[in-house]
């Protein structure tokens, strides 16, 4: 007997449960069963769980109340995980994204004085763009304008930025009068701790251990427990009052974002949300093909058969995100770790989104979790996205140059200048070095754009 034979029989004697959820995603014609798919989501969720102390951390420093991002982390995690599951029933849960959230309060509201609530209206435009730009074919052309070094560069240009920020919130990056940047103290506890973290973590990452970045989260605040804090006054790590709590409230953030500020100040507005939209559309792609081929869900010629409901799920999320207090959610490519476990189905973001909600009930834990402890995750996060530029050809002269351009831009600028300025140099080398008719119509109308935003 063959195991899809085994498979098929044994889904024979499932329980009612099993049979309805079976008819519903098919986890048996795609090979799977229901505790494979329960199991999966447990998987997903456990190497994505950091997102619930990360996120609030970097975008309570824009002024947004920490406990609300907690609650609006985890709410919006589920909702859309869910709405990712029923309507692609692919394996693929969704999160508040790294990189968008420490854009918009780093750089945003941080570095341009733009307020939290401005800075979500224009993720809240972002999606609704992208919606509009994924039903109507529009999506297509705009990638196509962006050559494929291109996208990779972006990709990494905003790994760069994350993985500085992270070093930058471990203390180990200090501003200093007489340089653009400087060394931390390297004799502090929390240096230290952040330095352990970052070795520990890429060990971890290295060995392949399940859920590595969220077990360096923990492992590091619970050093911090007994570590001197800032000054030598208390720890870096502060004890719970409690356990076990009810969630905080969502309505300190939920349904603030203003919807009039982009309109008001549309040259200021205009590249961020680019920026945004750009950013969002690249690492769906990208995110979508590579789990989905790695789960077996393309067809013959690589394409993913529901490829515009993920697309407008993925859009819904982020206006959904918006609205819900938070940065945009994305699809996470922490989903490859649910698909290595063997699931094949929308249930596995379901079960994803079940332990979202219950992690809401441990928020005093999830509280405690210092900046410090998040450094050794985002620098991580920082050294995948930056992977991408292994695939560029850095001896042609075109590409070293856009790239060195672009990430310096993006780590000590912001973003959108970083992507504005880059793809204008890239498009300026390629038609004074003879490759013109590489270049997309549609490009052309991006760099009389980006030129319009700079000299107006």
């Amino acid at each position: 007997m063959t195991p899809n034979q085994e498979t098929v029989r044994a889904s024979t004697a499932t329980s009612p449960i099993s049979h309805a959820l079976d008819r519903l995603f098919h986890f048996t014609q795609r090979g799977s069963t229901m505790p494979r798919e329960i199991l999966a989501g447990l998987t997903t969720f456990s190497t994505m769980s950091y997102v619930l102390a990360v996120n609030p951390l970097i975008l309570s420093t824009a002024g947004m109340d920490r406990g609300a991002l907690i609650t609006s982390t985890a709410v919006i995690a589920a909702i859309f995980s869910i709405v990712m599951g029923l309507r692609t029933n692919y394996p693929l849960a969704m999160a508040p994204g790294m990189g968008v959230n420490a854009y918009i309060a780093v750089q945003v509201c941080q570095g341009m004085h733009i307020p939290w609530q401005a800075a979500l209206g224009m993720v809240f435009y972002t999606g609704v763009l992208f919606m509009v730009i994924s039903l109507t074919g529009i999506r297509q052309k705009i990638i196509e304008a962006f050559p494929p070094s291109f996208k990779r560069i972006v990709g990494a240009g905003i790994g760069m930025f994350i993985a500085f920020l992270g070093l930058k919130n471990g203390g180990i990056f200090v501003a200093t009068p007489g340089s653009i940047i400087g060394l931390g103290d390297m004799t502090s506890a929390t240096v230290l701790l952040g330095l352990g973290g970052i070795i520990l973590t890429i060990v971890l990452v290295a060995r392949k251990v399940p859920g590595a970045l969220i077990l360096s989260i923990l492992i590091a605040t619970v050093a911090g427990l007994f570590l001197p804090g800032p000054g030598g006054h208390g720890h870096i790590t502060g004890m719970p009052a409690h356990l076990f709590s009810m969630p905080n409230s969502i309505m300190p953030v939920a349904f603030k974002l203003d919807l009039r500020y982009p309109f008001q100040h549309p040259t200021q507005s205009i590249p961020i949300i680019l920026a945004l939209l750009f950013t969002d559309i690249f690492s769906a792609m990208a995110v979508l093909f590579g789990v989905g081929a790695r789960a077996g869900l393309t067809d013959a010629d690589g394409n993913l058969p529901r490829l515009k409901q993920a697309l407008s799920a993925d859009a819904a999320a982020a206006s959904g995100g918006a609205l819900l207090g938070s940065t945009t959610a994305i699809i996470y490519l922490e989903s490859a770790a649910g698909v290595e476990q063997g699931g094949r189905t929308g249930l596995v973001s379901i079960s994803a989104a079940v332990c979202f909600l219950l992690a809401l009930f441990v928020t005093p834990l999830i509280a405690i979790v210092p900046a410090v402890a998040t450094t050794s995750a985002l620098v991580m996060i920082g050294i995948f996205m930056m992977q991408s530029l292994g695939e560029l050809d850095l001896k042609d002269i075109t590409v070293a140059s856009t790239t060195v351009v672009t990430l310096l831009l993006m780590t000590l600028s912001s973003a959108s200048d970083g992507l504005a300025l880059g793809f204008i140099v890239q498009v300026a080398l390629l038609s004074a070095t003879g490759r013109i008719r590489t270049i997309k119509p549609v490009a052309w109308g991006l760099v009389v754009l980006f030129l319009l935003h700079y000299l107006l």
